[in-house]
């Protein structure tokens, strides 16, 4: 029984590194870290903010109101959490 219990408890912290492969799984910077991230750093208003695959890349697309009145979307990567230029 205890050698049962052991494969189980073993087997259920295998299980996230079968599914490494998906993009859920292989975010760093979450929407709403990446979304603070830019209030933070900008002193911007968000808008809008999404998900979307760029050049097979997960990029957080984040549409702010700067100071001046202006629109901006700042594009962040989800896996290095860098703003891409």
């Amino acid at each position: 029984m205890r050698t049962l219990i052991k494969v189980l408890m073993l087997s259920l912290c295998l299980i996230p590194s079968a599914f490494a492969n998906s993009a859920f799984l292989l975010s760093i910077l979450s929407l709403d870290e990446a979304t603070k991230k830019i209030i933070k750093e900008s002193k911007s208003k968000v808008l809008d903010a999404t998900t979307e695959v760029v050049n097979g890349n997960n990029v957080h697309i984040i549409k702010v109101l700067t100071a001046d009145g202006r629109v901006q979307y700042i594009k962040v990567d989800v896996d290095s959490g860098k703003i891409i230029r």
